[in-house]
């Protein structure tokens, strides 16, 4: 098999395990107390389950259905009820009642809102050959969003999704919505970079061209420089693993990624042979702020880049924003293997839709 043909392989099973692991965490996607995790699920998450009906740490009930982030009491003029009328329709019954599910309803294999919004730009490449188009990108994100008949099955969206269509709702045109509130540099942002890079790369656009992309990109919905830098550290080790065709030093690589990306000696920490719960979750936050959730994903990827089952269940029984978290690990263990979990891909409630998509993307 020839690079290229290799290269595709990997980014196909790359995509394949952000949808792995995504359906994976979802169950405790935000349990910050890992007791509440043992006592949903005794043993921990073993495998793709659906989301309980009672959360024990959910605070959905204190965000804002109207912009992003919390509630707040607004005078004079009625803001849009985004959650609701605009997004999510049908779903705002669920927000006001404390301890609901973020994701209340979803069963087993179904994927976030975020994954879905990954699968938006994938449909979207695949029909530009690859070739990025942002105001294309905008134009099928607020339609899948909006769409009248839900396409998805989720309950929440992250603050930047309130805050884009309150900013839309206000007449701004759609590539000034980004909103800015406290929850802006995170994880979730990175959650549809990579079938960006790897569309692009494996169709062979250079690698200046898909970094500025990138930045676009995530610009579009997430403006913070800390979030953007690391969006291209991602980029570019998305690319490094992507062409490292003979998987030589992949510990190397990764050790470099978070030495430069963010002063983290991996090989040393090691050493400290500490309990993952002691590194997420102590030494780094397990929420969703970039600044403690890219550190955790380079230590997940560095201890079990070679155990990409064992990863995804460790990622989703340290809970916290593991969904978003789980999604980037695993495209980088998918890259690395190669190989998708088959028995958890197989178990999507939407496997059919994604292989498709997959194969549009790179065929």
């Amino acid at each position: 098999m020839d690079n290229h043909l290799l290269q595709s392989q990997r980014a196909r099973a790359a995509l394949k395990n952000l949808f792995v692991a995504d359906a994976l965490a979802m169950p405790v996607h935000w349990y910050y107390s890992l007791w509440d995790i043992e006592k949903a699920f005794p043993g921990g998450v073993r495998q793709l389950a659906p989301a309980p009906q009672f959360h024990p740490s959910s605070i959905m009930s204190l965000h804002s259905t109207s912009s992003g982030g919390r509630r707040t009491a607004h005078a004079g003029s009625r803001l849009p009820e985004v959650v609701g009328e605009v997004i999510l329709k049908g779903r705002q019954q669920y927000w006001n009642k404390p301890n609901t599910h973020y994701h209340q309803g979803m069963t087993a294999g179904e994927n976030t809102l975020n994954a879905h919004c990954a699968r938006v730009l994938m449909r979207c490449l695949a029909r530009t050959g690859g070739q990025y188009d942002p105001a294309a990108f905008l134009s099928d994100y607020i339609s899948f969003m909006c769409a009248d008949v839900a396409q998805h099955n989720d309950t929440y969206a992250e603050s930047y999704h309130r805050g884009f269509f309150a900013n839309l709702q206000r007449g701004f045109p759609p590539e000034r919505c980004a909103a800015v509130t406290h929850d802006t540099p995170s994880i979730g942002g990175l959650v549809t970079v990579a079938p960006l890079v790897l569309s692009g790369r494996v169709h062979g656009i250079g690698l200046d061209i898909i970094r500025a992309d990138v930045q676009t990109h995530v610009q579009l919905t997430h403006p913070d420089a800390l979030l953007l830098r690391i969006a291209d550290d991602y980029t570019q080790l998305l690319d490094k693993l992507l062409h490292n065709i003979n998987n030589s030093d992949v510990a190397g690589i990764i050790a470099d990624t978070a030495l430069r990306s963010v002063r983290l000696d991996l090989p040393g920490l090691m050493l400290k042979k500490r309990d993952d719960r002691e590194i997420i979750g102590q030494l780094y936050s397990s929420a969703c702020y970039i600044d403690g959730a890219w550190p955790g994903i380079l230590y997940l990827l560095y201890k079990y880049h070679d155990q990409p089952e064992a990863a995804l269940l460790a990622n989703a029984n340290l809970g916290g924003d593991n969904v978003h978290r789980g999604a980037v690990l695993g495209v980088l263990l998918g890259l690395i293997n190669g190989q998708t979990i088959e028995p958890w891909y197989n178990a999507l409630t939407a496997k059919q839709p994604i292989t498709q998509e997959i194969a549009q993307l790179f065929d």
